[in-house]
């Protein structure tokens, strides 16, 4: 799982069949520490997530798993939205 914060959404008129109703969201990958790292990605999502919610996704074939029974062709999925972080470092 990795953390990031939705930052926009992805509007495709031409798209595979398979990611018909799909929403696509652009999410800046975070750190821990809630700083961006690495470029932006675009995710399917599976929970609903909206503007600026931080949330976390999968990567991977994992990442089609949250569609099942459709088989949604995607390599990146937000998986649930964030309440809170806390890191503790010794």
């Amino acid at each position: 799982m990795y953390l990031g914060k939705v930052i926009g959404r992805v509007v495709a008129s031409v798209k595979d069949p398979k990611l018909t109703s799909q929403r696509l969201l652009i999410v800046q990958p975070l750190t821990p520490e809630l700083k961006p790292t690495g470029k932006q990605v675009i995710c399917t999502d599976s929970v609903g997530a909206g503007a600026d919610e931080l949330i976390y996704y999968s990567k991977g074939k994992e990442s089609s798993f949250p569609f099942l029974p459709l088989e949604v062709p995607t390599d990146m999925t937000v998986v649930g939205i964030v309440d809170s972080v806390r890191v503790e470092r010794e």
